[in-house]
């Protein structure tokens, strides 16, 4: 990849951020997805994020998802990054309203409902647990998990302020329960029958984010399945943005999840790669 200026899209979803580059052309070969997300992320010497995200072409769909954490470690999925390339794909005039996208975990569909606000159509999730005792030093969680896209780690907690997310969090990211490849972990709390806070350490970040889409999605079905809220669920999230999710669960099956909420362009410019 020679030395050039490329053009990106800074977008924001429920305070989850990241870089967007079209890359429909190849500009970008895959080889340098990763060190290039590791560059791009940086928050103190480039544009800063919470994962890049790439759009591709696809022979199955509308366009591609290619999706780096900032660590420029690959994700399969991502909710809030999906609902961000929905509104890129959609800002570059490369699809209409609704639209079908390819991603390493499956197909997904989505909707731009208005400006700010994008809904997903995802794929049912698998390698549901309930229920799993977790020591983690001093303290012991009761852990339940889906796949999300990507894997989660869902525990219910009484207040999530008091929590120390990102100490507990990273132990159980890296608890042997969840090994080779490690969770992401959501701290969830209950509000009322139909609202959850919840506050999530994302792997890959490697510390606490202000939202997760697929987190948010895990989060609530385990919530719907365990008789704690009912659908649609209402979340608040550490950045106070609200998503919703509805979906049709229990223990033997889960299908028809939706994830919406916002996604919006926060500002755009070109930067040198090479």
């Amino acid at each position: 990849m020679s030395q050039n200026n490329i053009q990106f899209y800074k977008l924001t979803a429920a305070g989850n951020d990241f870089v967007m580059i079209d890359n429909r052309e190849s500009i970008i070969p895959e080889e340098k997805h990763s060190s290039l997300a590791a560059k791009l992320c940086d928050r103190r010497y480039s544009i800063g994020g919470d994962g890049l995200i790439l759009l591709e072409k696809s022979n199955k769909a509308d366009f591609r998802m290619r999706y780096y954490n900032s660590d420029g470690s690959h994700a399969s999925m991502c909710g809030n990054g999906g609902r961000s390339i929905a509104k890129f794909a959609y800002e570059l005039g490369a699809v209409k309203k609704n639209m079908k996208f390819e991603t390493d975990a499956g197909l997904i569909t989505a909707e731009i409902k208005s400006d700010t606000v994008v809904n997903l159509a995802l794929y049912n999730p698998k390698d549901l647990k309930l229920n799993i005792s977790i020591q983690a030093e001093d303290k012991q969680f009761e852990v339940s998990c889906l796949n999300t896209g990507v894997p989660h780690a869902v525990i219910f907690v009484d207040d999530v302020e008091k929590t120390d997310v990102v100490k507990y969090g990273r132990i159980i990211r890296f608890h042997k329960e969840f090994s080779p490849s490690g969770t992401n972990v959501n701290f969830v709390q209950l509000t009322d029958n139909n609202t959850i806070l919840v506050r999530t350490y994302e792997r890959g970040v490697e510390d606490e984010t202000l939202a997760c889409g697929t987190g948010v999605t895990a989060s609530s079905i385990i919530s719907v399945i365990k008789k704690k809220v009912v659908s649609p669920v209402h979340i608040i999230t550490r950045g106070k943005d609200n998503l919703f999710v509805s979906c049709s669960a229990d223990e033997s099956k889960i299908s028809d999840v939706y994830l919406e909420g916002p996604a919006v362009v926060a500002f755009t410019g070109t930067v040198k790669v090479g």
